[in-house]
């Protein structure tokens, strides 16, 4: 496994194999029971009472536990802790924690579940953005940005847009559901094995629960069949609720959810709803846009202020905006509390302006690419004459930096925006001109077959926008046979984190990936670390890692110039288990950690990265919440049946920053997989629940995540070269979820094949339906019921006009 070059996955054999353990497949320990959680029936009310005798009652049941047999304090949650464990009055979704029953096996629990006696006071739910806002139902307070005169721009504006847009949720629809298992020590110890991506949360809730030091509490991490941001801050319920019947019965016990109960039971990514204004020049750049937010929360705070945040961070995109007014508000509602998902708010802001610039090209008459391209940060092709400032005074310290187009909403300056260089390699690379007339000759031949191409280019704030949470740790243990042992604060989740972490510390102590062992992520290794969560996993724990490793490689330095008689230890080189000096002596990494540990030279260290410079004022929306920014620009080709709605994505372009990329192979798996997830989210992942709260899509047969046959039949993906990162390990730059909204070309596509529709039904002397203001009206998800009704709205319209033109 070297660094920078293409290498395999370090768990790729044990996944096909079936050898790689997660929580479900390690031994059981001896006495192991099994809990059941048991979730509120109704979304909105009171829990009166719990009757547990019946239950108790069956051979086999140890106990249905409730909020009474808490030791500790009944509350968690992330940010704010203001959800209870177990349902101690209130109840606010279905599925809300109300009990665990503990017993023998998952049908004894199972029957012993039915046999509870719930009963509760029932009250009618909210379970729309819109409902919410009607009733003044919120969770915290409005996040707004500033700057120039919004209003005088917009009545200048040669085009203004009124737009209103809406996302829906997304199901993180992990292969491994929440797992864990808690088995009780000596002393009140308890070992937790969690499917988490935040061990540490799980760590402190539990000692919160428990009355009891986070010292007696080690939870550990073996991996995860998946996590999305799901496994962020709600794997700990089902952790703790594991911890909390161990502990009361002295004995093990596993608490696993089946698919069903994982879907009704925890939250997805955040639906939301937003209305803005923009304007823009005849020449298409945009001068001012006005934006409103609602993120629908769920039924307690979780992560929810923290993705509004980053979604109004990203609500520009790509592209200098230089009057804004921003507002964002999360309300509450009566269904399972929303969570991250890859992206984390990013995506759904991102959309807003997306729709806002498909429609201004549309209506303008200017090709969709282009127009994004004349918006992007930094001085454009036309010049510093292009450049439009906003209204009213400005600060002499940031006049310099808006004539050069480099400050966002929030005024963290972009001085090294790659978008038009990624834009003219991808499209120069895809054919793009030629392959946009093919289409539109394609489109005007086929009446019920139409054709899109759409573009779309991505900037992805890099970090925690909360500055304690960028930090991480790291252990690394050197033996005396030369083979070492890998502690880090991060989790491996399938995305290649513990590979990036062997391929780093090889290359630090100049070591091969078989001398290396990466130990499972434990609270008593590494403590007190944050979630691998925000695409920050490889840059703080990579960072923590080099530095652990290098602080052993230099302890070793003087020793090493001495074993090979080297006359300065500067020259000293470690690489492929040798040391050695050019053109000089060898020995092996292991002839010198006997030597070290002869001389009583220590062996292990720590590691600790803190990523400096972030810091953000939310009262006065200015900051710099990122270390730097990932860019990259996708191209999807897409073709849809005007019989049906159904469509199929034909091609895939896409060239994405990863920086210096520590492993290429790795990287382009996380790009291929978020597209693909991205896709998912935009065009068939389709949430529904009934009017009583009720989530109806619980399952695959209900609820369809893209399989192989939705997966683009040529699918390009490219690595932007020359690209390394300054103040970021070797250069890299994260990759986890920037390749997700790529995928919001696919929106592009289709409104580019929809429109089709429509122009083929004008009469010549009108040209084409975009060119006569027929914008493609597409909710989202895309499913085909709604390409299809976006269809035939756009040839009702074309009808109109066509009587229209002839009255």
């Amino acid at each position: 496994m070297t660094l920078h070059q293409p290498s395999h996955h370090e768990s790729a054999h044990g996944h096909v194999s079936g050898a790689a353990r997660y929580v479900d497949d390690l031994p059981r320990p001896p006495g192991l029971l099994v809990g059941l959680p048991v979730g509120s029936p109704i979304a909105c009310g009171r829990l009166l009472a719990v009757g547990r005798a019946a239950a108790l009652a069956l051979p086999g049941v140890h106990a249905v536990l409730l909020a009474s047999d808490i030791p500790g304090h009944n509350r968690i949650g992330p940010i704010v802790h203001d959800e209870p464990l177990l349902a101690d009055g209130p109840l606010h979704a279905v599925g809300q924690l109300v009990a665990l029953v503990v017993g023998e096996s998952l049908a004894v629990c199972r029957a012993a579940a039915q046999k509870l006696e719930i009963s509760v006071e029932e009250a009618p739910p909210i379970l729309s953005i819109a409902d919410a806002i009607a009733a003044s139902s919120y969770l915290g307070t409005p996040h707004r940005m500033r700057r120039g005169d919004v209003e005088a721009a917009l009545a200048s504006a040669a085009l203004r847009l009124d737009g209103e847009l809406r996302s829906g949720g997304q199901d993180h629809f992990y292969l491994e559901t929440q797992a864990a298992l808690a088995i009780p020590g000596e002393d009140g110890s308890l070992e937790i094995q969690s499917s988490t991506q935040h061990p540490s949360e799980i760590q402190s809730a539990a000692a919160e629960i428990l009355a009891c030091d986070r010292s007696r509490i080690v939870v550990q991490v073996p991996r995860m069949g998946g996590g999305f941001g799901g496994k962020e801050s709600q794997a700990t319920h089902f952790a703790v609720l594991a911890a909390l019947a161990a502990r009361a019965l002295a004995r093990p016990v596993k608490v696993w959810l089946n698919r069903d109960q994982d879907m009704q039971m925890t939250g997805k990514r955040h639906p939301f709803w937003s209305r803005y204004r923009a304007g823009f020049t005849a020449d298409g750049r945009i001068t001012a846009l006005e934006v409103f937010i609602f993120a629908d929360g769920g039924w307690s705070i979780d992560l929810t202020p923290a993705i509004l945040d980053r979604a109004l961070f990203h609500l520009d995109n790509s592209y200098y905006i230089p009057n804004l007014a921003f507002e964002g508000r999360a309300v509450r509602t009566n269904t399972a509390s929303n969570t991250a998902f890859r992206g984390f708010g990013g995506p759904q802001g991102m959309l807003v302006i997306e729709d806002a610039m498909s429609r201004a090209a549309e209506r303008l008459g200017i090709d969709p690419a282009e127009l994004r391209r004349r918006n992007y940060y930094g001085p454009d092709a036309e010049g510093a004459a292009a450049v439009i400032l906003p209204e009213g005074p400005l600060e002499p310290a940031v006049l310099p930096l808006l004539r050069q187009r480099r400050l966002t909403p929030y005024y963290q300056d972009i001085d090294d925006c790659r978008l038009p260089r990624i834009h003219a390699e991808l499209l120069r690379d895809a054919d793009y001109a030629a392959r946009r007339a093919e289409i539109d000759a394609f489109n005007a031949r086929s009446p019920l077959v139409k054709r899109g191409l759409g573009f779309m280019p991505i900037k992805f704030g890099i970090s925690f926008t909360n500055s304690v949470l960028n930090q991480a740790g790291a252990l690394v243990l050197v033996y005396t046979d030369g083979s070492v042992q890998l502690n880090h604060g991060g989790t491996e989740m399938g995305q290649g984190l513990h590979s990036k972490m062997l391929a780093i510390c090889a290359h630090e102590l100049g070591v091969r990936e078989p001398q290396i062992r990466v130990m499972p992520t434990a609270t008593d290794k590494v403590p007190n670390t944050s979630a691998t969560a925000a695409s920050s996993g490889s840059d703080l724990n990579g960072a923590a890692v080099q530095l652990a490793c290098a602080e052993i490689r230099e302890r070793l330095r003087p020793l090493a110039a001495e074993l090979i008689g080297a006359s300065d230890p500067a020259r000293v080189c470690f690489a492929e288990g040798r040391v050695f000096e050019p053109g000089g002596r060898e020995t092996s990494f292991a002839e010198l950690t006997r030597a070290a540990w002869a001389r009583r030279i220590a062996l292990s260290a720590t590691g600790y990265y803190a990523t400096p410079g972030i810091v953000y004022d939310r009262e006065a929306g200015r900051g710099k919440p990122f270390h730097y920014f990932a860019y990259g620009a996708a191209l999807t080709e897409v073709e849809v049946s005007g019989l049906t709605g159904e469509h199929r994505v034909l091609r895939v372009d896409i060239l994405h920053d990863v920086g210096h990329s520590l492993l290429p192979s790795i990287d382009r798996g996380q790009i291929e997989g978020g597209y693909i997830q991205g896709l998912g989210w935009l065009t068939s992942e389709e949430l529904v629940w009934d009017r009583r709260g009720q989530l109806l899509t619980h399952g695959p047969s209900t609820y369809k995540i893209p399989a192989v046959g939705d997966a683009p039949e040529d699918f390009r993906v490219a690595l932007l070269t020359s690209a390394a990162q300054d103040s970021v390990v070797h250069g890299s730059k994260a990759v986890g979820e920037p390749p997700l909204m790529l995928a919001i070309s696919v929106i592009a596509a289709l409104r580019h094949a929809i429109a089709g529709f429509g122009a083929s039904g004008l009469t010549s002397g009108l040209a084409s339906g975009l060119a006569s203001g027929l914008e493609p009206h597409l909710a989202i998800p895309c499913t085909p019921e709604a390409i299809l009704r976006g269809i035939e709205d756009m040839r009702t319209r074309a009808r109109a006009q066509i009587i229209s033109a002839a009255e």
